[in-house]
């Protein structure tokens, strides 16, 4: 695998876990330090040290990016300790599924507060970085990748808000790339099915046996598929710009 990322700084968001931690793997793998930062700081820390034994470079950043102040200090701390940014994974978010009737609303909060709030926090703060990476860096070209799910493009009973969350990523991703894509920021959207991830745990035990039974014998992808993905997005030309890409596992019909 060419080093096709090398002397560019890379920072992914919810990076502690799942598709996060699959992504900083890859991007290290492809020659880019790479930022860590999620609230599991002992687990940013134990991913660190893969990182660098295998010959890259990594920073744990433990924030919690729903909280502006932390997201803004976190891209500044990414700035300030590997030198400069050229790539965004914000990749951080939650599903909690369920009905709407009787539904605990500190769940939808949640959902608001990451899968939306976050990301924006750490895109406006990140944004100036990217333009300067753009016009300035090895690559010429800056990317800001934006994980939502098949959920941002088909709503389903049971899932009302996750889909509010995930189709106002794609709106956003949509919008900011007409920005600022004429300044080579290219701003890309991933929307992966299912995958083998610690999403479904955090669902209530009665929502959770139910999201299981849904995919019945579904063979799920994996982190490292998604990782792939963000891998391919961000190591194109400066000419090419992906702005959508729709992953399922093969067997899933919705």
């Amino acid at each position: 695998m060419a080093p096709t990322l090398t002397a560019t700084v890379a920072l992914v968001t919810g990076a502690s876990s799942g598709i996060g931690a699959a992504t900083a793997v890859e991007l290290a793998r492809r020659g880019a330090s790479v930022a860590l930062v999620a609230r599991r700081g002992d687990r940013l820390t134990e991913l660190a040290a893969t990182i660098e034994s295998e010959g890259g470079r990594a920073l744990a950043v433990s924030a919690d990016i729903t909280d502006q102040r932390q997201a803004i200090d976190a891209v500044e701390r990414t700035v300030a300790e590997l030198g400069r940014l050229d790539t965004v994974v914000n990749n951080a978010g939650v599903m909690l599924l369920g009905p709407v009737l009787g539904a605990p609303t500190e769940e939808w909060d949640r959902m608001i507060s990451i899968n939306l709030q976050g990301l924006l926090y750490v895109s406006h703060a990140a944004l100036p970085h990217l333009v300067i990476a753009a016009g300035s860096g090895p690559r010429q070209v800056a990317d800001l990748v934006n994980i939502s799910s098949v959920a941002g493009r088909r709503a389903a009973t049971g899932s009302g808000v996750y889909n509010l969350t995930k189709f106002g990523v794609g709106a956003f991703t949509e919008s900011l790339r007409q920005e600022v894509t004429e300044r080579h920021v290219r701003v890309s959207v991933v929307e992966p099915g299912a995958v083998v991830t610690e999403l479904v745990d955090h669902l209530r035990p009665e929502i959770r046996e139910g999201a299981r039974r849904a995919l019945g014998s579904v063979e799920n992808l994996l982190a490292e598929d998604i990782a792939d993905a963000v891998a391919y997005i961000v190591t194109r030309p400066r000419r090419v710009a992906v702005n959508e890409l729709l992953i399922r596992p093969t067997e899933q019909t919705r």
